[in-house]
């Protein structure tokens, strides 16, 4: 029996996470997060013997050892997401994105688990808020541990990034079903702004890619579509049969971008493309840079950043029937 631990089991991407490691018999799970309500309630429904929870901090290195301990592969959630928290509180993200990352990692390594699999974001490509500055250090103490390990080691530590996860705990599709049911105006920051959009179920599988294809100190990003917050609020509007619902905008909030950037033309310079996915390779030299300065690859290719203003975007009627095709749309348009 396979036995995995997450962190931040109780929230929209663990629970996700979660359900899908238990469709497979053979698997246990860990669940350790700080919110006890949010456990008691997940721990009632699924009243599953093949699940321990664990209430415990990853700020706390002690009780992330605890929740450790016999585990195989670990995914890492656990995280504050909230670019605008983020950004009154730079430190308690620095605290749960940095420095909690770091316990995690080091726990895992130093109780010889097979894998770990971190959560990054696109925020973190040429981040420009604390949210976004907290998850790339976050890649680059996982990429370090990877570096220390080398590829005979016993635990293989990579990433993965995604854009924005469709209605996630704290993310705008259900404020805007929430606000147009209850007769508000919905409110928009930017409507030329865009996104990446990735349900809930291509983020599982983005994860799982990278457990069984990880190999050391890997970053696997999904080539993901986009698109503008306007036609993202049309689509909404559209399937709950309120086309014309009043909008108001209330321009930026603290620290958003007008696009995010899942992969820098850097990064994906030295890809591997793998089909729906790229594998971004970390660059495991050491400090002696000499070698390289007479032997390096000269190869240089004009590649452009993948950006949610260059990616592939979605029309309105494509975002509408991606909606229709999500668990949480269908309860809410039932209710």
């Amino acid at each position: 029996m396979n036995k995995y631990l997450i962190t931040g089991g109780t929230g929209s991407f663990g629970k996700t996470m979660l359900s899908n490691l238990l469709q497979n018999s053979s698997n246990s799970v860990v669940v350790l997060s700080r919110d006890e309500e949010k456990q008691d309630a997940l721990r009632n429904i699924l009243r599953n013997e093949r699940v321990s929870f664990r209430i415990g901090d990853i700020r706390d290195r002690a009780s992330v050892d605890d929740a450790m301990r016999g585990v195989d592969y670990v995914f890492h959630a656990a995280a504050l997401k909230q670019v605008p928290s983020c950004e009154f509180f730079p430190m308690q993200a620095v605290a749960t994105n940095i420095a909690g990352s770091e316990n995690v990692i080091r726990s895992a390594v130093a109780n010889h688990v097979k894998s770990v699999v971190c959560l990054s974001t696109d925020k973190a490509v040429f981040p420009v808020n604390s949210m976004g500055i907290s998850k790339a250090m976050m890649e680059k103490l996982a990429q370090a541990a990877a570096r220390e390990l080398g590829q005979e080691g016993t635990t293989t530590v990579n990433c993965v990034r995604y854009g924005n996860v469709m209605c996630s705990r704290g993310s705008v599709i259900p404020l805007f079903m929430n606000q147009i049911k209850s007769g508000n105006p919905v409110t928009l920051t930017v409507p030329s702004m865009s996104r990446f959009l990735m349900p809930l179920r291509e983020s599982v599988s983005l994860v799982n890619f990278a457990f069984e294809n990880g190999r050391q100190g890997d970053l696997f990003i999904m080539k993901a579509k986009s698109s503008t917050m306007a036609d993202l609020l049309q689509a909404v509007k559209n399937i709950m049969s309120a086309p014309e619902h009043s909008v108001e905008v209330i321009g930026w909030r603290h620290g958003e971008k007008l696009y995010e950037t899942l992969a820098s033309s850097q990064e994906l310079g030295s890809a591997e493309d793998l089909g729906d996915y790229w594998r971004l390779q970390t660059d495991l030299r050491g400090l002696d840079y000499k070698p390289f300065f007479s032997e390096g690859d000269e190869k240089i290719e004009a590649i452009d950043d993948f950006h949610s203003h260059n990616a592939e975007r979605m029309s309105v009627a494509e975002i509408e029937s991606l909606l229709l095709t999500l668990p949480e749309v269908q309860a809410f348009l039932n209710t």
